[in-house]
């Protein structure tokens, strides 16, 4: 007798649309649990353990001193509850591939049995040598289901061959004294490499995080397979470790032939960019399907993009949806209560134009003047500076503790979105705070009752999900509904997940769609996830691939990996062009536009790692991309660069396509003057004076910076149309058969004299009477003498 677990209403690829968390099929999810976080860890993607990329090496599939056996497992379908029933234990994806080929209904579930061999050690030495293992086997009142430590000071695993080992006394060692020096050395690389990540991860010092990855490094010469990975990495971009490409390389080489996702990514990233190897799309394209295969994020990131732009491969929107779905799953969520980190996106093209225009970032000593706003007592300063500590971003770093105390300042003086946003912090909890729903709600509650929309959703959460109290769907629905009315963006995300699931309301897809198009406007990133997922399954809309894969798109740019953003930045503002290069190439990888542009500025501007040959077609490359993705200034790149024949060769009417579809779908005030300019000239179109005037004075409509520039232009237009007109009168014959003399009179010289000295005469006198009329500056009185210098310790005068 058995049962099956599980069962739920789900969407056709087995996700549920929600508000806080993504539900996703077990067998269309990846492993997304880590010991190690931040930028290094995220970018190189998360593992799937359960889905292996590769079967292992004949070698290790059957060594001596192991026998096989074999045993039934029970599996059972829908793919979101596959279950061994016999053991519990999670069926393989060979099984799940199986329970689709050759079902047999039971119950309306796919049921199979499956012959499955196991590995089993053999006894060495001991009572028993010589004689499989049993498991289980029960030893001191306890069963054992692989070999043990238990019972031995000197750490060598062993088993029993009966199962009772208290009466039989049957037993052997699992491993030789070598192997088992081999199983410490392994435990010991492990247990250094988890003290690194943790102190790495504890500290923003630059100088500390070297020290560590130094002994990261020595970890890695261990053989301890995700220090390896690290240091490649770390290697590869110069990350507190001296930049060197063919040492990543051979590091990622060897990697990968142990079947690891990220090396294979990273191996995909180096053939695409072409860093270290000749450039090989088809090589790259074999590298990120394996590591996708494996689990990587970053490697489904990629194809997605590809897909989605037939990068390398033929266009195909539905792949592209099926990698982005994937990885937006999983950013979905990890998206917190309090909304998760901001994501930084900064044009170099931009910032080096116009410095701190578009960037976002706060100046240091504009934060040093807020903080001190806050130490006086300002509640909007404390509360600023709360929000920017509690999701990082334009130059202040996550910090949990800085936020809760500006936070609990601000609440103390009354502020109620300080009050809100504590409630936020002890319903989500952190390493600072901890998890208290009774807390969370006291706060939720103190706001609410004074109108503030953050706690009227906190508040509501609370009551939808029973925290602290119980589960009340009406109460949720009110003050949802409340909250939604001020505008607050949770506040119409939970309604529109309310109105979707139809919970305590009856479901109305067209409502649910309302409020999420609401809480998009202001950017919420499950916002676009829900609209993703409606679009994608044509849920209450007309099914788009289109829409849902942008939008899913959108989602995934907001994983952790996104952090890199900002590195990338800070190595450009620090000089390191190659390191900043490399970060900004990966990210455009994954289909980054604002990467893609920065790719193409930094290759555009200066040296890199590339020859001088390679440089301007690799830029044209990524303005081509960036442009795809509807960057008006690519477009307006990609015309110059064939103007100019910058990588190319110079073809002025691809030129003009280029500034047209820049003029026609951006507006652009630029593309229009070049297209006056070309008109003018009759470069790549027909010379047409008339239409050139008109591109002109859009260009002067559109953009009032452009207006200096259409003046001179139209000057110097005026004068060639003159010209041309004179030509066209043949003004020399026309002069001749003029007779002064007949037209203006005999003495028409002094006339014409007298008239010049006149005017002459005017602006002189004009410029005498402008003269006097300019006031003297008064004498400037003698400087006084210097005072003394203050003595210390005596305050001085304000």
């Amino acid at each position: 007798m058995f049962s099956v677990y599980g069962q739920s209403t789900d969407n056709n690829d087995g996700s549920k649309i929600v508000a806080g968390h993504a539900y996703v099929a077990k067998d269309a999810q990846t492993d997304s649990s880590t010991t190690d976080t931040g930028v290094e860890s995220e970018v190189e993607g998360v593992e799937q353990e359960d889905l292996p990329s590769q079967p292992p090496p004949p070698e290790e599939r059957h060594k001596e001193g192991e026998v096989l056996q074999h045993k039934i497992f029970l599996c059972c379908s829908p793919r979101h509850s596959l279950q061994c029933l016999l053991r519990k234990e999670a069926c393989s994806l060979m099984h799940s591939q199986v329970c689709s080929l050759f079902p047999v209904k039971v119950s309306g579930y796919c049921v199979i049995f499956s012959l499955v061999f196991i590995i089993v050690p053999v006894a060495i030495g001991g009572t028993a040598s010589g004689e499989p293992c049993v498991f289980p086997f029960l030893f001191q009142e306890k069963e054992y289901m692989e070999c043990t430590t238990e019972g031995r000071g000197d750490g060598r695993l062993w088993c029993a061959t009966t199962y009772n080992y208290n009466t039989d006394k049957k037993w052997g060692f699992c491993e030789t004294e070598e192997q088992a020096e081999q199983r410490r050395l392994v435990e010991e690389a492990e247990e250094q490499y988890q003290d690194a990540i943790k102190m790495i991860n504890s500290t923003n010092r630059r100088s500390q995080k070297k020290e560590l990855y130094d002994r990261l490094l020595k970890v890695a010469e261990m053989g301890h397979a995700k220090a390896m990975e690290k240091v490649a990495y770390a290697m590869l971009f110069g990350d507190y470790l001296p930049q060197s490409i063919p040492q990543a390389k051979e590091i990622f080489e060897k990697l990968a032939l142990e079947g690891s996702p990220k090396a294979q990514t990273a191996l995909g990233f180096l053939y695409a960019a072409g860093l270290g190897v000749n450039s090989s799309q088809a090589k790259a394209l074999v590298y990120y399907t394996f590591g996708a295969l494996g689990g990587n994020l970053v490697a489904h990131m990629i194809l997605g993009y590809r897909y989605w732009g037939g990068v390398g491969v033929p266009q195909s929107c539905e792949s592209a949806l099926t990698h982005y779905r994937l990885v937006a799953n999983h950013v979905a969520s990890d998206v917190s209560l309090t909304g998760g980190s901001a994501v930084q996106r900064i044009r170099l093209l931009d910032e080096v134009e116009n410095p701190g225009s578009s960037s976002g970032m706060l100046e240091e000593d504009l934060i040093q003047y807020y903080q001190f706003l806050a130490e006086k007592g300002d509640v909007q300063a404390q509360v600023g500076l709360g929000q920017l500590h509690l999701h990082g971003g334009r130059g202040v770093e996550q910090n949990h503790q800085r936020a809760y105390e500006y936070f609990n300042q601000a609440a103390n003086a009354g502020n109620t979105h300080a009050m809100a946003f504590l409630g936020k912090m002890y319903s989500e909890g952190s390493e600072y705070v901890p998890q208290n729903n009774d807390t969370a709600l006291h706060y939720f509650k103190k706001a609410a009752d004074l109108g503030n929309p953050v706690g009227q959703s906190g508040l509501g959460m609370a009551y939808l999900y029973g925290r602290g109290v119980p589960v009340n769907y009406d109460l949720a629905l009110k003050y949802f509904q409340k909250a939604a009315e001020q505008g607050w963006v949770d506040g119409q995300l939970q309604l529109g997940t309310m109105y979707y699931n139809g919970i305590g309301v009856k479901r109305d897809y067209k409502q649910a769609l309302k409020f999420f198009n609401l809480a998009s406007q202001a950017g919420h990133i499950l916002a676009f996830y829900n609209l993703a997922q409606m679009h994608a399954t044509g849920t209450g809309v007309m099914r788009s691939c289109h829409t849902a894969v942008e939008l899913f798109k959108n989602v995934c740019e907001r994983g952790r990996w996104s952090e890199r953003l900002m590195a990338a930045y800070g190595s450009f503002k620090e000089g390191d062009m190659d390191s900043a290069l490399l970060q900004y190439l990966l990210l455009a990888e994954q289909g980054y536009e604002v990467a893609q542009s920065n790719v193409a500025f930094i290759l555009d501007q200066s040296e890199s790692i590339f020859n001088e040959n390679e440089s301007y077609p690799r830029a044209l490359l990524h303005w081509t991309r960036a442009a795809a993705q509807g960057y008006t200034v690519a477009r307006i790149k990609l015309g110059d660069y064939h103007f100019y024949g910058y990588g190319t060769d110079v073809d002025y009417e691809t030129a003009v396509i280029h500034y047209r579809l820049a003029s026609e779908q951006q507006h652009s005030a630029q593309a229009m003057f070049n297209l006056g300019y070309m008109h003018e000239k009759g470069l790549g179109i027909k010379q047409d004076i008339h239409l050139a005037k008109r591109f002109y004075d859009m260009a002067a409509e559109a953009s009032p910076d452009a207006q200096v520039p259409v003046f001179l232009a139209l000057c110097k237009l005026g004068l060639i149309y003159a010209q041309q007109y004179l030509q066209d009168l043949n003004l020399k014959e026309l002069l001749s058969q003029v007779d002064l003399d007949q037209l203006l009179g005999p003495e028409w010289d002094l006339y014409l004299m007298t008239v010049i000295a006149l005017l002459l005469g005017t602006v002189i006198a004009y410029r005498q009477r402008q003269h006097q009329a300019i006031p003297r500056a008064p004498p400037v009185p003698p400087r006084p003498p210097a005072q003394p210098e203050q003595p210390a310790g005596e305050p001085e005068e304000q």
